[in-house]
This record gives structure tokens, sequence and C-alpha cells, in this order.
């Protein structure tokens, strides 16, 4: 999840007055009005956008001599001095790019802009280019060369080819548009790309898929980003663009196209929030925007996992085949949410691939004298790639002669490096301490890797893990479907919020979702919750039940085979003989569960393994309005840290 700017503006003439931004002293000059210059707006955009990724840096600008370009690999501030050193002539057009690392590692190479068409074409992307192997060799056999590992340089090296091939055609009109139009129509997985050619000065073009984008208006300048964070200092006026749309800009014009060159509208509207806002999207917090992120971020981890044929390909596990057949023992290694995501991820992976499957906390793991060979797999699975007590382990693992694969966020963080192979996920900068699109992630990178292990090991034939894999692309909208109908449990949190106590329970998969929703309250809340196995009530817990006492119970599913339905709706009935309220996640047309509960909340319906990625959801949303109305700050909560890098 890549941060993207892009600007065009026209020269009044009024000279060079730089802005009084984070660059004051880099060389942007003044356009448009006399107030902007392109790298300003450029740079400025880039400084609200970093939280989306802050792995590389790098801005493209059209001169009279051609296009000039700036990148350096880590956090933005690497850029302005690299600026500073080598300042960029004044410009009028130019884009921007902060990269989250996917293809490739986060170095200056692998940095955007990339360049193409000999240097004359700039072009920034967001997103996975799913077939860029066989476009790259493709663009190869006609003598393309490829200084980077991205599949960003080979959309550049693709949209350079075409238009190259228009201009020795002889084509008129702007061949650009063109280029990027064709260019589009033959990517596959999610993009956004940004491009300027030297021979076009005064035009921005970008297309879209499955990937965000939002156009500026201007007086006399118009601008692009990946949010409207990107360019909320200079205008209010946005446009929100449909999907597989392609945009060109010019200081004067914004015109709208679909993939081969029909003409679309987008739908204008007014951001009605403040530069200082930015930064979180608009929301009041990030963590707030996390959980909005999270259809996105199950999306991103899905794309690219499948080849042509329909068979699952994970290209990072670069583990023999013959070693993973070998395999008759998973340990799932982890701390707090991610531990939580390793429950969820035993259900499936045990019944996918009948491997047995235990999941270890991380600090407990070596210390317990575990037995672990030559046969056993382990699963590493931390957001950051930096958890101490989750590399120890690790390291520990790969000692006693285990295989070591590990789930995480960070491109080339130390546990990864560390591992035998890594499945990344692909949820963006998760910035809040809390974790909550990471957690949704990490859960669908481990289906992937279970499905993965069916496949190769031959427990699942291709059709039912396509079917699988059918059911997890449906989750990212029934996702957003929840987002969107969430104002009774918001308002259900605040209601809450002077409560000093709430129990969760769940069974199956349902369990480790209650203990993540009671984490989320004490990280957040800072008032007792804990989260049980529904069936362990009666062993212990139910002493706790009391008159008031409110308790959130995940409900199974009514239809699916073998549901333990009717057995949690008989816990329910002997908390709420005891006084306690009860508030049910429920699974959408099981209007039964409403005779029994205080309130109920619907999620939509789906196979119970994948359950936890839409339950989760309510319990984040009620556990942040209940902080939220304490007057807690939610993104960085009392004593905790983002990473845990010390034991």
């Amino acid at each position: 999840m890549c941060g993207i700017v892009g600007y065009v503006g026209r020269d009044h003439g009024q000279g060079n007055q730089a802005l009084d931004t984070m660059v004051p002293a880099v060389n942007g000059g003044a356009g448009a009005d006399g107030r902007h210059g392109a790298l300003d707006v450029v740079m400025e955009g880039l400084r609200r956008l970093e939280y989306r990724g802050y792995d590389s840096a790098g801005v493209a600008v059209l001169t009279p001599s051609g296009i000039e370009s700036r990148k350096k690999a880590g956090k933005l501030t690497n850029l302005v001095d690299e600026l500073a050193a080598a300042p960029l002539p004044r410009s009028l057009t130019g884009i921007g790019h902060t990269r989250w690392a996917t293809h490739g590692g986060p170095n200056d190479q692998n940095a955007h802009p990339h360049l193409a068409d000999k240097g004359r074409l700039a072009v920034i992307h967001n997103g996975i280019i799913e077939n860029f192997a066989e476009l790259k060799a493709e663009l190869s056999a006609t003598g393309i060369e490829f200084l980077s590992d991205t599949d960003t340089e080979v959309a550049a090296g693709l949209i350079g080819s075409i238009y190259r091939g228009l201009v020795d055609s002889g084509a008129s009109g702007d061949l650009l548009t063109q280029a990027m139009q064709e260019a589009c129509q033959r990517l596959e997985g999610a993009f956004t790309l940004l491009a300027i050619h030297e021979d076009q000065p005064g035009v921005v073009v970008a297309g879209r898929r499955n990937s965000p984008l939002v156009v500026g208006l201007g007086d006399g300048e118009n601008f692009l980003g990946s949010d409207v964070s990107g360019f909320i200092d200079f205008t209010r006026r946005a446009v929100e663009l449909g999907q597989d749309q392609i945009v060109t800009i010019t200081p004067d014009e914004v015109t709208i196209t679909d993939f081969f060159g029909a003409p679309a509208e987008g739908r204008e509207f007014h951001v009605n929030w403040d530069a200082a806002a930015a930064e979180k999207g608009g929301y009041d917090s990030f963590m707030e925007k996390e959980i909005h992120d999270q259809p996105d971020a199950v999306g991103q981890t899905l794309l690219g996992r499948s080849d042509a044929a329909g068979n699952l390909v994970l290209d990072e596990l670069r583990i023999s085949e013959s070693i993973l057949r070998t395999v008759d023992k998973i340990v799932v290694l982890a701390c707090g949410t991610s531990a939580y995501a390793g429950q969820v991820a035993k259900y499936a992976i045990e019944h996918w691939c009948r491997i047995p499957t235990e999941v270890e906390l991380s600090h407990e793991f070596r210390y317990r004298d575990p037995i672990v060979n030559e046969k056993t797999l382990v699963v590493a699975i931390s957001q950051s790639g930096e958890t101490m007590d989750t590399l120890m382990a690790v390291r520990y693992a790969r000692e006693q002669g285990a295989k070591v694969v590990a789930i995480c966020n960070t491109n080339g963080s130390t546990i990864p490096r560390e591992s035998d192979a890594v499945l990344y996920t692909h949820a963006g900068p998760e910035i809040a301490v809390a974790s909550t699109k990471a957690f949704l992630a990490q859960i669908t990178a481990a289906y992937l890797l279970g499905l993965y292990l069916a496949q190769l090991r031959g427990n699942k034939f291709r059709d039912e893990i396509a079917e699988v894999m059918e059911d997890l692309a449906a989750v990212p909208a029934k996702i957003q479907a929840i987002l969107d109908d969430a104002e009774k449990i918001k308002q259900l949190g605040r209601d809450m919020s002077g409560a000093k106590s709430v129990l969760f329970l769940g069974r199956h998969v349902g369990f480790p979702v209650a203990m993540e929703g009671a984490l989320k309250l004490k990280e957040l809340a800072y008032i007792h919750a804990e989260g049980f196995a529904a069936g362990e009530l009666k062993h212990g817990p139910i002493a706790l039940i009391e008159e008031g006492q409110p308790v959130v119970v995940v409900m199974p599913s009514s239809s699916a085979p073998n549901s333990l339905h009717a057995k949690v709706v008989s816990n329910v009935q002997e908390i709420r003989a005891r006084g306690a309220i009860t508030i049910v996640i429920a699974e959408e047309g099981d209007t039964s569960v409403e005779a029994y509960s205080e309130h109920v909340f619907y999620v939509p319906a789906s196979p119970t393994l994948l359950a936890p990625l839409l339950t989760t959801v309510p319990l984040q949303i009620f556990a942040l309005a209940l902080a939220s109305a304490k007057g807690y700050d939610v993104d960085q909560p009392r004593n905790l840290a983002k990473s845990v890098t010390v034991e």
C-alpha cells in the first residue's frame, strides 16, 4: 500500500516563491497562481501520505530539458536530504511516491519512479501486477532492459513500448493516455499507475484498478492522490474515480475514460475535514482508519496467489516441496493478537491438511524444551517482523532442524530474513498500536498457507481449493458491508463506556475471536475483559456472572454442518438466567437469537472457517467506540508499543 501524488499547474509568470512547507529550501518553484510548484505540492503530499509506506520515496518532474528524478530508500527525510544536495529545476508537472515494498527489497534501485522509453517516461505505481513475469519476458525479448526487481518497472516498460509504437506508427492525439489505456488492458492484478512523458508537458495520466486514486480540482492546477490527504493543503474539491478508469489531468482539464477509451464520469465531492486530519484519511484516529482499511488488506493479501491453471502459487514460499510433503507437525509461534490469528489458523490447517498443529506463545516456546525436528514446520507470525520473543523462538527452532515460514507485514524485517521462507501480508502500514487490519491479513495468509499445503500433499482437490478461494475472494465485500452498517454497534460502545468488565464467549473458531475481542477492549479501554471457550463456562467462569454483567457472544452459524449453534444458545440461556446482558454477533438470517439477546449484530453468512474474518470486525468497532467515549488515545494506549523488540 503505497502513497501516490501527481500535479500539473499553469505558469502565470509570477516568479519563484517557494512554499513554506517541510521542504522550503528545495528548489520547486512557484507555478499555477505563483504559489505552487510541482515539487512543493508533491513533497507535501508525500509527507501526508507517508503512513502508507516508508520503505523509500521518490519524485520525478518535467523540466525544459526533460524528466529529472530523485529517489532514496528509507523514510521521506532521506529524499529531502537528497533534494537539498541535488536540487531539481523549477517545474509545473510532477509525480511522487512513498513505497511499501512488495516486489523487490526496499532499496534505491527499487524505489519509484521508474523510467522507460530511454528516460523520457516516468511511472509510479501502487498495487501488485500479477502477470508481470510474462510481460517482463515479452519485453526483454524486444531488447528492453530492467534495472530493478519490481513489477512497476515492467508496467513502465510496457507503457513506454506502447507509446513508442504509437509514435512510430504516426498516431495522433494524446499518445500518453492512449498508451496507458492499452497497457491497462493487458495488466492483471491491482494497480494505480501515474505517468508523465517529456513529449507531453503539463499532462499526468493515471490508470486505476482495485487500488485507490482520487482527483483534486484546482484553479489552473489539478492534482492526483492515493487519497485526498495527498492534496488537502491545496484544495478540498475532489473527484472519486470508478473501477477500471483512466484519468488525464492538465492545468485546466480533467478527462476520464474507461480502459478502452470510452468517456466516463467521476463523482465530485467536497472534503469536509482539514489538513490536520489528513494523515488519518479524515477519520478521528489511525485505528478507525485501519479498521476501514480491512477490505483492502484482505483483498491485497489474496492477490496473485493462483496461476493460469488455477493452482495455488505462493512465490515467496521457497522451501522444497519434498520437505513440505514430509512435515508431520506444524507449530505456530506468535504473541498477542498474532497468536490469536494462529489459533484461528489452527482450525483451518488441521481440517484441510490433517497435520497436527500447535499454537505456542513465542516467549514460552524455547524455555520448555519443545519437541521440534526436521519434520516440523514452524510458522512465525509477526506484524512488524521485529518481535524479539518470536525472533528468538525462530532461531531456536532452526537450531533444532525445523523449517520456518514467517507471516509478516513488513518487507525486509528481521524475522523474514532469518526464516527459511516468508509469506507477506499486504495490509499496508499499521500505525495504531492495537492491531486490526494486520490480524485479518494474518489469518488470510495462514489460510493460504494451509490451502497450499493441502494442495501439495493431496489432501484437497483443485476444485475444492478453488471453492475456498472463491469464498475468500468474497470476504472483502462482506467486511465492507459490516463497516457500512456499523452505527448501531458504535452506539452500544458509547452507551457502555461506564462498564467495569466485559466477558466474551465463543466456540470453535469463535473462541480465538472472543479472546481477540477481549484483548482489544483491554488494550484500548483499560477495563477487565476476558475471552472464554463457551463450553468452559460451567467449569468455573460462570461464577463471574452477576446482574448486569455484559457478555459478548460470538454465535456459530445455525446452518453449518455439525453446528454448535444449539450448544452456544444453551450457554446464553445459562448466563441470562443469572442476570447477564447478552450481546450477540450472529449470522444474517439467524433471527432466532433475538429472543434471548438484548443486542444482536449481524454479519454476512460465510463458511465456518472463514467466519472470523467477519465476526472480529464488530468487536473492533465496539472496543474503539467504548474507548473513544472514555476519552482515551486509541492509537497509542498507555504502556504499549507497536513492536515489542525486547524479550
